[in-house]
């Protein structure tokens, strides 16, 4: 149980039960009874409960319940409000026919009180509960504690499950890169070195190619000319042919 929500009898007494004081006490849980109230005006704390409900009969426990953590820090957040808020509570009567006639009385009534009071106005909502005694609210409580304690563990051990999923992802995506960019640079060595080795071997074609002394170029064979007599050498032939004939 929440102990800020909680405002038991002034006088706490720890001695140990004898048979007598375990039937009076058994007796007295019996005779006891517990009424629910379902909203609690904002800003009422346990003891203004106990002393609002003390002017009707004698009481035993107070409990109330803190209204939601997320509820309560956007409430904080957002308006000026800083104190906690109580959404619902338990009282018990030490007489359970007093509870009774205190809840069927009170229900849908207004609080009432002095005139400017806080709460003057707002309305009470609240059932007896037949059969029902405190221990069976500890239980509640507790039971209640205990599976939101077991969901906070879900949901931390799957948050840690997702965390180390997404952590594996990531180093399994960076090995991959990693892969990809010596494949890409084995690749582009490749390249390199092939376009190296055929620009090494074309010069050295190129060079040999230079290197061979090329020959004048062949001239078309011309067949010659007979040569023209000059005309000192016509007039001497033709005088020898003359005398001749």
């Amino acid at each position: 149980m929440d102990p800020g929500g909680f405002a038991g009898p002034s006088e706490k007494t720890v001695k140990p039960l004898t048979p007598e004081a375990l039937a009076a006490f058994k007796a007295a849980q019996d005779r006891a009874g517990v009424i629910y109230i379902s909203r609690i005006p904002p800003g009422m704390r346990p003891a203004k409960v106990r002393h609002l409900m003390s002017a009707y009969g004698e009481v035993g426990r107070v409990y109330l319940q803190q209204e939601d953590a997320k509820r309560a820090y956007l409430r904080r957040k957002y308006t000026s409000t800083k104190k906690a808020h109580y959404t619902e509570g338990w009282v018990e009567f030490k007489d359970k026919r007093v509870a009774r006639s205190v809840a069927e009385m009170l229900n849908a009534q207004p609080i009432g009180g002095k005139k400017g009071s806080r709460w003057r106005d707002d309305v009470w909502t609240m059932k007896y509960l037949p059969k029902f005694k405190w221990h069976m609210l500890t239980e509640q409580i507790a039971h209640e504690a205990a599976v939101h304690q077991a969901q906070l563990r879900a949901e931390l051990s799957q948050s840690r499950k997702e965390q180390r999923e997404y952590l594996r992802n990531v180093e399994l995506a960076r090995v991959l890169d990693k892969r990809a960019e010596r494949k890409r640079k084995a690749g582009d060595g490749e390249e390199d070195t092939h376009e190296g080795s055929e620009t090494k071997t074309r010069p050295q074609k190129v060079a040999k190619q230079d290197d061979v002394p090329r020959g004048p170029a062949k001239e078309k064979r011309k067949k010659p000319k007979p040569a023209e007599p000059r005309p000192d050498t016509q007039a001497q032939l033709e005088s020898v042919l003359g005398s001749i004939f």
